[in-house]
């Protein structure tokens, strides 16, 4: 029988979903809740891409062949002394079995380090990958519904203390889909709507008392974005498109600010 679980249990227990650590009865309360539960349910596609790009970018290498018997060999010999025993074995070819296994634990911690600090801007990156998925998730992608231009600038007004730049580039293949209102680091923010074949981009606007800065391509959680600052305002693209032609389209935001 499945009982059901609350969300603070099903994220507990979400690693060790992902993992295939769960009994069966666990980890059928766990799919249980996800499909009744929208936010937890992007918090575990959002662990799988992140397993799924550590396992297509993280490097693998194969133990020498003579490894396991070396190993087997070193065990049933009598020990000799220790310190004299590490340091033949690290004079000799300890080293080149130790160096793929170091290579890789350095990737990782590097990786770990890079999640767990991350810069002043991954805040805001966060929080917009998470508020596109969330648009898409809960089919609130648009407030206002249209590709002119007039009709959604002016929709903004006396909804934001700024005036956010709107542009239409239906002629270049990024048509305006519409806008709404979002919330960054519990800011308000202008949300614009682009679209470019089957793909939807969410550009993210909000004030900041940050100095201009040049566009950064980037790539977290399994999608891409474009962020720069500009005239006191700060612009973040988000898609799963491709990240030159997500970069295209920043450069035709920034030709026109």
């Amino acid at each position: 029988m499945i009982h059901p679980i609350d969300c603070k249990t099903c994220r507990a227990w979400l690693h060790g979903d992902l993992d295939n650590e769960l009994e069966t009865n666990a980890a059928a309360e766990v799919a249980e809740h996800r499909r009744h539960c929208a936010e937890c349910a992007w918090e575990y596609a959002d662990a799988q891409r992140l397993v799924a790009q550590l396992r297509a970018h993280m490097p693998h290498y194969q133990a020498p062949a003579g490894l396991a018997q070396h190993l087997r060999a070193s065990l049933e010999a009598p020990a000799p002394p220790r310190e004299g025993r590490l340091q033949r074995w690290l004079g000799g070819d300890g080293w080149r079995w130790l160096a793929p296994g170091f290579s890789t634990l350095a990737l990782a911690l590097s990786l770990m380090l890079y999640l767990a600090a991350p810069s002043a801007e991954r805040p805001w990156l966060d929080e917009a990958v998470s508020s596109h998925v969330r648009s898409l998730m809960v089919d609130h992608l648009n407030d206002v519904v249209s590709s002119d231009r007039h009709t959604v600038k002016p929709w903004f007004t006396g909804k934001l203390d700024f005036a956010p730049p709107v542009f239409d580039f239906s002629q270049q293949g990024y048509p305006l889909l519409g806008g709404r209102l979002d919330y960054l680091q519990q800011q308000s923010a202008a949300a614009l709507t682009y679209g470019h074949g089957r793909h939807v981009i969410n550009l993210f606007i909000l004030p900041t008392t940050q100095a201009d800065g040049a566009a950064q391509n980037l790539s977290l959680r399994g999608y891409n974005l474009v962020a720069w600052r500009h005239n006191h305002l700060r612009f973040i693209l988000v898609s799963d498109l491709e990240q030159g032609e997500l970069a295209a389209l920043g450069q035709l935001i920034q030709k026109g600010l």
